[in-house]
């Protein structure tokens, strides 16, 4: 909060008359925003927790009582920094101590008493920005502790390594590798699960895993060639060497880090079938610890440029790794490494390690000690999130997007109000998957469908793309839903809900449909082309082995007389009239498509009296005129069979029996007989068009 701004109080009371009440009893001296019941002020929280100072909370009201709220605060951390002060008329002992047992500061009566709001309001405020100040200081020393502390490890390492003649970047790799070993390992296998402070102790803890070597001749430790049986046995006594050391350290033998990083220094050299040094453990003898900084070591060993070997490639290391080449490892942990693999490379090929203090940021803090603003660590990051926060706001107004938060506890979803204004809905809904509105909008199928796939999401891709149709003002419309899933910081990781926006892509969506009809179907008669036809029948058949399908190739009979006589514009409408005919003639399910100048095709399942529905579709078709031109079809059909399996043997044998069929005489048709139709040709034409666009056909 800057010098010149008031501190804000949320007031959450279902009366309107209460609110106005405290507004013109802290309003001079306080920013006042109001939430009328417990919705709205979760929803608040959730948005500007960082830049409220005190709620002052009424519990009983609509929608979400006060009593609701507290225990979303307390579920969200909010409750440990934003104080809360009941404004209630109830006053029972139990109810007060409900309310206190949730982390309620205060409590105020009603009717209100100016003085009494006014001091109690003060006192709460002061008091918690005093703890503020005090935690942000204490913050500030434990933090420089710390990176004291790991400058320390970072330097003894370092000493390790030029004595050893390796690169800088060693310690750098292990304390990479194995921090990512750890995070994915508690992802693949329940039998590792590790807490955020206990990654952070092994990998920090992993930089002293060689300290040992300080104790190793010279002459030894940087010998360029292979060593003799005795130079091994002096190089191998650093493992225990370096426990030795750790273990001499006054007062801190009770330490995490140092109890994890003896376990390191003592064992990362044993291997996993036993053959390993100083004490020869086996399988899961070997602390976990051991065993991943073990793997980190030999993978930055054999990727990394020595005086006695050149550096092997990523992928190189990782086959030798796996095979066994390198020594024995435990195979979940095998496992493990190959999924992170590319990631390791990726990170450590930026070549660097921790971030180093900002001068800039440094100069800008010693200023304000000097101005005597008491700016902490915490505060200044509440600065930057208020900063990031209005750019979000600016650009979400521009971009005419909808912005949505859905949390799980409580179930609800708090819409941008541009958005809720264009959806019709209200800002806020609680239990959205069960809500009218909601399902009116998008059906409950979409509805799921959106938080299954929220819900299959892992906190490192959390991302997700979800095209579906929305309901808004009597139109349907595609959109297309961008969401990221929230989880937990704290183990075990937990789902806890997202944020994201609703994109219109209507227009397209509409767009590459029509384009993908276009290419699909006939542009004359609308219906299924000649290039999409195959494709949609053999889905067809391999979806549904064993059933019986047919296939019914027709010919329109002297429509070149058709195209002589009227015209070619005359012939296009007679294409479409036997279009539409060919539409009433079949049932919703059958394809039909136009494959040749004048040819077309039916593709039906049948499961029995497959002849009467030739005949009836042949009848249906046969005869009749349009505008004086006599309506006459040859057609060939051909079934499925033992041999006939695949649209293309499907198609040769009805293409064959329509030739016989026009052979014969025309305007009859012919079913497929092997016997006496394998070796007749084909009759199907290309679709060919004039300069005009109209069609041309042989006869």
């Amino acid at each position: 909060m800057k010098d010149n701004e008031k501190p804000r109080i949320l007031i959450t009371d279902d009366s309107e008359m209460n609110r106005s009440i405290l507004l013109d009893i802290l309003g001079e001296e306080y920013e006042i925003v109001e939430a009328e019941n417990g919705a709205e002020a979760v929803v608040m929280l959730r948005q500007y927790a960082s830049e409220i100072s005190l709620v002052l909370l009424d519990i009983v009201m609509p929608e979400m009582d006060g009593f609701e709220v507290l225990s979303i605060m307390n579920k969200e951390h909010w409750i440990e920094d934003i104080p809360v002060i009941i404004i209630s008329a109830e006053n029972s002992s139990t109810y007060l101590e409900r309310a206190f047992d949730l982390g309620v500061t205060d409590y105020i009566s009603r009717p209100f008493d100016d003085l009494i709001v006014h001091r109690r309001v003060i006192n709460t405020i002061l008091l918690y920005g005093k703890q503020k100040r005090l935690l942000g200081m204490v913050a500030d020393q434990i933090f420089e502790k710390e990176k004291r502390s790991s400058l320390m490890i970072d330097i003894l390492s370092h000493i390790v390594e030029f004595r050893n003649g390796e690169s800088g970047m060693h310690v750098i790799n292990i304390h990479t590798i194995t921090e990512y070993l750890l995070k994915n390992l508690g992802r693949i296998s329940d039998k590792y699960q590790f807490t955020h402070e206990e990654i952070e102790i092994i990998s920090t803890a992993s930089a002293l895993h060689d300290v040992g070597k300080i104790a190793i001749p010279s002459e030894v430790l940087n010998k360029p060639g292979k060593f003799t049986d005795e130079e091994y046995a002096i190089m191998k006594k650093h493992a225990a060497i370096g426990d030795e050391m750790l273990q001499q350290i006054p007062l801190s033998q009770g330490e995490p880090l140092v109890k994890v990083a003896r376990e390191i220094c003592r064992w990362h050299h044993e291997r996993y079938d036993g053959r390993g040094y100083p004490d020869g453990l086996k399988g899961d003898d070997i602390p976990i610890s051991a065993q991943i900084v073990a793997l980190a070591d030999v993978y930055d060993a054999l990727t990394s440029e020595r005086c006695y070997k050149k550096a092997f490639s990523h992928e190189k290391a990782l086959e030798m790794i796996v095979n066994g080449e390198c020594g024995a490892f435990n195979p979940l942990l095998l496992e493990c490494f190959q999924d992170v693999a590319d990631e390791i490379r990726k990170e450590l090929t930026k070549g660097y390690g921790r971030k180093p203090v900002d001068n800039g940021d440094v100069r800008v803090i010693a200023d304000e000690i000097l101005h005597r603003k008491e700016l902490t660590a915490s505060e200044r990051t509440l600065r930057l999130l208020e900063h990031e926060r209005a750019k979000y706001r600016f650009f979400a107004s521009m971009s005419n997007e909808i912005q949505f938060e859905y949390t799980i506890d409580p179930p609800m979803i708090t819409i941008s109000d541009w958005g809720a204004e264009l959806l019709g809905i209200k800002e806020i809904t609680k239990d959205p998957i069960h809500d009218e509105s909601m399902l009116a909008l998008l059906g409950e199928e979409t509805l799921r469908g959106i938080s299954k796939a929220l819900r299959n999401t892992t906190p490192d891709n959390p991302l997700i793309q979800y095209n579906c149709q929305v309901h808004i003002g009597g139109e349907i419309r595609w959109y297309r839903i961008i969401g990221r899933a929230t989880w937990s910081v704290e183990e075990p990781v937990e789902y806890q809900g997202a944020i994201g926006k609703a994109v219109d892509i209507h227009t397209e969506h509409t767009r590459i449909t029509n384009l993908e009809r276009m290419s699909s179907h006939d542009g004359l008669t609308g219906l299924l082309n000649q290039g999409a036809a195959p494709g949609v029948i053999q889905e067809r058949l391999d979806n549904n082995p064993g059933s019986n399908f047919a296939l019914l190739i027709l010919d329109l009979d002297y429509f070149k007389s058709a195209n002589d006589q009227y015209g070619h514009i005359f012939g296009n409408h007679v294409l479409q009239y036997l279009a539409d005919k060919l539409r009433q003639s079949v049932r919703s399910g059958d394809i039909i498509a136009r494959v040749g100048g004048d040819e077309f095709l039916i593709f039906l399942q049948y499961r029995e009296g497959f002849e009467l529905a030739v005949d009836r579709i042949f009848t249906s078709l046969f005869g009749g005129e349009y505008g004086g031109f006599k309506i006459s079809i040859s057609m060939g059909v051909a079934k499925t069979s033992d041999r006939i399996k695949d649209y293309e043997t499907l198609f040769q044998c009805a293409d064959q029996a329509l030739y016989v069929a026009k052979r014969a005489g025309r305007g009859q048709y012919k079913f497929y007989d092997e016997e006496s139709m394998k070796d007749t040709l084909s009759v199907i034409s290309p679709i060919d068009c004039d300069a005009e666009g109209h069609t041309l056909s042989k006869e």
